[in-house]
């Protein structure tokens, strides 16, 4: 696993083997990234389930300023910190280690908003609706901002966001939704 484009274009990563984690394939990450470019710069981002991380490093080496990486599993936020010191970004990528609730508490009472949220929980734990809604309740979507949500088999609502862009992979599809507060 690595980041494939940007400027830390080539970076292996650890944890692709991480047990609970599904690593986002390198064509459905490359063509994330293109649907998304042009929100890139500058964006904050928010890696709700992140896993391995690739995703959020994918965004921060393609412009992005600032990326929150969350996951409740300590072994992802140990391999995260690895990821971290091999990259070494100049951007500013925080890790936090709690469950996406707790989480989505955490953003909205320090007031944290997002340019980009990605959301891609472990399939069979239907975790997609519940984050959307955290994240319309709490109002941590920047206007004009966007979701996207990696799913198999849940049907993604969207909360009152616009369908900006979906598209499928084999059994997967990305739904890109975005804000219009």
């Amino acid at each position: 696993m690595r980041i494939i484009s940007g400027k830390y274009r080539g970076t292996v990563l650890n944890g692709h083997n991480i047990v609970g984690t599904r690593p986002t394939m390198d064509r459905v990450k490359e063509s994330l990234v293109a649907m998304v470019q042009t929100k890139l710069k500058n964006a904050v981002i928010l890696d709700l389930f992140t896993g391995s991380g690739s995703v959020g490093l994918e965004m921060i080496s393609n412009g992005a300023k600032c990326a929150y990486l969350v996951d409740k599993n300590p072994k992802v936020i140990d391999v995260l910190k690895k990821n971290l010191v091999k990259l070494n970004p100049d951007e500013e990528v925080n890790l936090i280690k709690k469950d996406f609730k707790d989480a989505c508490r955490y953003f909205k009472d320090n007031n944290i908003k997002f340019d980009i949220v990605f959301l891609d929980p472990p399939y069979e734990l239907n975790f997609i609706n519940p984050s959307i809604q955290l994240i319309k309740e709490y109002n941590l979507l920047n206007e004009e901002g966007l979701i996207i949500c990696e799913s198999e088999f849940e049907e993604v609502e969207n909360h009152g966001y616009e369908v900006y862009k979906e598209r499928k992979y084999g059994s997967k599809k990305i739904i890109i939704l975005k804000g219009n507060n």
